[in-house]
């Protein structure tokens, strides 16, 4: 079964970094890491949902034109927006995956930390609508912890294993270690060779 909004609500009511992104070096590392895989310097346009509070989505906002951050806690969409605050080209919206999924096309979208949450028929809705609405030489970075986690319906290597069975795209990269495993997966063989700089 999919956790509810209140599984999250709980977490953020006497704590704002309830993961310590900010504070932990296993986090810090991951991020670069995960900054690190993305072959494009500059995507017109990305989606992060599960934002939490919007740590990777600074670093996210420094490589693209356009982000669109969503998150299904009010109070992580509060404190995401105050970290994104003076970045004009991110928004952060309220919103649960699948039902809440956004209109429009993205060159990357970024599912981290959130498959394990969802029921598998749940992450399985949100992998077709990714791919469904990716560009046509989009990608897709996805990141995820691989021990259980105590109440949650999958654990990281199943959400990834979902992934690579369902996804009609291009494995360009895994990165596998004890903890977390990081994988991106594009619409085209190769990533274009693009000079790119961002805004």
């Amino acid at each position: 079964m999919t956790l509810d909004a209140q599984y999250f609500a709980e977490l953020y009511a006497t704590n704002d970094d309830p993961w310590a992104f900010r504070t932990r070096w296993y986090e810090r590392r991951k991020r670069a890491l995960a900054m690190a895989c993305l072959p494009r310097q500059c995507y017109p346009r990305i989606f992060e949902p599960a934002c939490a509070n919007g740590e990777l989505s600074v670093q996210l906002a420094e490589r693209c034109a356009s982000l669109l951050c969503q998150d299904i806690d009010s109070t992580a969409v509060s404190l995401a927006r105050e970290r994104l605050a003076g970045v004009a080209h991110a928004s952060v919206e309220q919103g649960r995956l699948p039902a809440d999924w956004p209109a429009g096309r993205f060159d990357l979208i970024v599912l981290s930390e959130i498959g394990y949450y969802l029921a598998p028929a749940e992450w399985l809705h949100v992998i077709e609508r990714a791919v469904a609405s990716l560009s046509d030489d989009g990608g897709l970075l996805a990141c995820h912890w691989r021990h259980p986690i105590a109440g949650c319906p999958q654990d990281g290597d199943q959400v990834h294993a979902l992934m690579a069975h369902h996804l009609p795209l291009y494995p360009l990269l895994r990165h596998e270690e004890a903890d977390f495993v990081l994988a991106y997966w594009s619409c085209r063989p190769n990533v274009l060779d693009l000079d790119e700089t961002c805004p």
